[in-house]
């Protein structure tokens, strides 16, 4: 089962293009501070603003650099499933564990349509899904019944859960039958999350302070949830920190303080103004970050 801290992972540049250097780099980094996954051209790797052929290469280094140490799933989602279904083949040729599929925002279909978008994408690829539930950026919200409904397909194994709304694992659980992967979509929320049956977090602020966010989650998956609770407590100024401004300058800036790559975003997310840049600072520092 994929579990713990899964890094929601940037996407480095250097003078405007794929820095593929950085991105080695930071994959052995993650490795090596106890990362337990890898979510390669998700949100937070500015997948909408990838060129094609950016996004392939992206999945193919990471899958390469990782080497079968821990799992990787790839960024595959679209609102358009042919797209999804092309860049799903990409990541299976690749070796990928998993793919990762949003979808519904932009065209807004109904429950049924939500169905038919994924299912469509399972029969046409050989690989595992899990899908990406975030009505606050895609509109769609996929109901329980719904999620239910998907997870019969054999290789849906899983959600990322970005709605918010700590019940949903309760609800879920009582309609999904087979072992399933319940992933919490917000830092803020990974504690709580897993105390509501959750398995672990694709975290961003993982690309900061992965040590620390790995060991929250090992703490809740060994049933310790007053240490968990505390750590959490320590961590949430780094969370907030995060998303001070347009998502993922603030990761960015933050890796580039800590030497891995630079701080570079494309548009249409603009540099942090020099408070948000303090802000990020101080609390790295106060973490013993850097």
């Amino acid at each position: 089962m994929i579990q713990g801290s899964i890094v929601a992972l940037i996407t480095p540049f250097a003078d405007g293009r794929l820095d593929e250097e950085a991105l080695r780099r930071m994959v052995d980094w993650h490795i090596a501070q106890g990362t337990h996954g890898i979510v390669p051209v998700g949100t937070t790797g500015e997948s909408p603003t990838l060129t094609h052929d950016e996004h392939c290469r992206v999945i193919e280094i990471v899958v390469e650099q990782v080497a079968g140490r821990i799992p990787v799933i790839a960024g595959a989602g679209s609102n358009n499933p042919l797209e999804a279904i092309e860049y799903s083949l990409v990541a299976q040729r690749a070796g990928a564990d998993a793919t990762l599929h949003v979808a519904g925002y932009y065209n807004r279909p109904n429950q049924d349509g939500l169905y038919a978008h994924f299912k469509l994408v399972h029969d046409e690829t050989q690989i595992p899904i899990i899908l990406y539930n975030i009505p606050p950026r895609a509109i769609v919200d996929i109901q329980p019944q719904t999620m239910a409904r998907l997870a019969e397909l054999p290789r849906i194994i899983g959600v990322k859960d970005a709605t918010g709304d700590m019940c949903r694992p309760w609800y879920e659980r009582q309609l999904i039958k087979k072992p399933f992967t319940w992933l919490s979509g917000d830092d803020a929320t990974a504690v709580a999350y897993n105390v509501s049956g959750g398995n672990g977090c694709i975290s961003v602020t993982a690309n900061v302070a992965p040590k620390l966010v790995a060991e929250v989650q090992n703490l809740t998956l060994a049933g310790k949830w007053a240490e968990a609770r505390a750590l959490q407590d320590t961590l949430i100024p780094l969370h907030q920190a995060m998303f001070a401004e347009p998502s993922p300058a603030g990761a960015k800036y933050a890796a580039s303080l800590l030497g891995l790559c630079s701080a570079d975003c494309r548009l249409p997310v603009m540099p942090l103004s020099d408070a948000t840049k303090a802000r990020i600072r101080q609390v790295m520092t106060d973490l013993a970050l850097i």
